[in-house]
């Protein structure tokens, strides 16, 4: 029987330390543990709009993994397709505020155990019904098991009709700049739903102008190319000609801004899935993006469904 699962995504979930100072870390004694990671962060911002995401990973069995689930058990996450893996961690990372710059990020997530995701873990079955596969460029760069796993839900997906949204989320940590095309134009080639920043505009495409990347994304099949601007909003172009841009939200004070892409991912799935016009959808992705600044965790400043309403007015009928 069908999961019917709104959106169904895989990835890895870690454990974020967010120091109480800024600074360098060598000098910060106190930290404030969440959880965290890509996948993770757009599977909550989706449950709070009203969505039913799957989300497929592996965590250590350990304090870490289980601190991992009691938060996704907490904001309504399906957790049937989290396995527990007694023989490797759960990964973590730590944030550095960096008074002079952007905040930086360090990684512990060699040999985790979601790097050890493979082809074997997918029962395509889990796709039945889904109205979207959402794969991004971090999983697959986390492994050679990740990579065939992301290879083979793109595969599932287009053999059972499921239309699939991908963000490459570089992480130049993870994969070499000159290897960053490569893997990801795969997933460019099958997805319908691209999104994806200036900076990765420009690595993938050559431009930071979306209007001079749509066309080649767009002869690949790409129904709908979003790219986020950061404070300055989102642009999105479709096929059809149409190209709309919308500024950002501004919140009255910027704590940290990652999670700020994942929470544009998902609110312009939301939009999108919901048939909305492509000014609607930016202005959710960028409302929903700009929440995540305010806090220092990655999703926990993410809008629910009753307020999204009150920021944007309800939607026109019939979307």
């Amino acid at each position: 029987m069908a999961a019917a699962y709104d959106v169904v995504t895989c990835g890895e979930a870690m454990v974020l330390f967010s120091p109480d100072t800024q600074g360098p870390l060598r000098h910060v004694a106190l930290f404030r543990k969440y959880a965290a990671g890509a996948e993770l962060n757009l599977s909550v911002a989706l449950a709070r709009l009203g969505l039913r995401t799957a989300f497929l990973t592996r965590l250590g069995d350990d304090e870490f993994g289980h601190h991992i689930l009691s938060c996704m058990r907490a904001e309504g996450l399906d957790t049937s397709l989290v396995r527990l893996d007694p023989t490797r961690s759960t990964a973590v990372y730590f944030k550095e505020y960096r008074p002079l710059g952007d905040t930086c990020v360090y990684y512990y997530r060699r040999g985790s155990a979601a790097s050890a995701l493979g082809p074997e873990d997918l029962d395509p079955s889990w796709l039945e019904g889904a109205r979207l596969v959402h794969l991004t460029g971090i999983t697959p760069a986390l492994s050679e098991s990740c990579h065939l796993l992301c290879l083979r839900m793109l595969e599932a997906a287009r053999e059972m009709g499921v239309p699939v949204s991908f963000d490459p989320n570089v992480r130049l940590k993870l994969v070499p700049r000159e290897e960053v095309p490569r893997l990801m134009e795969p997933f460019m080639r099958q997805c319908r739903l691209l999104l994806l920043n200036e900076a990765e505009l420009d690595l993938l495409f050559g431009t930071t102008d979306p209007g001079v990347a749509a066309p080649r994304a767009f002869e690949w099949g790409v129904e709908v190319l979003a790219v986020k601007r950061g404070a300055r909003g989102g642009v999105a172009l479709t096929g059809r000609g149409e190209v709309v841009s919308r500024e950002g939200f501004r919140p009255a004070r910027v704590v940290d801004p990652v999670g700020a892409g994942d929470g544009f991912d998902a609110g312009f799935v939301y939009g999108y899935l919901m048939g909305w016009p492509l000014e609607r959808c930016l202005n959710l992705a960028n409302l929903v993006g700009a929440s995540a600044t305010a806090v220092p965790g990655d999703y926990e400043g993410y809008p629910f469904r009753h307020e999204i309403d009150a920021y944007l007015g309800p939607p026109a009928a019939g979307c």
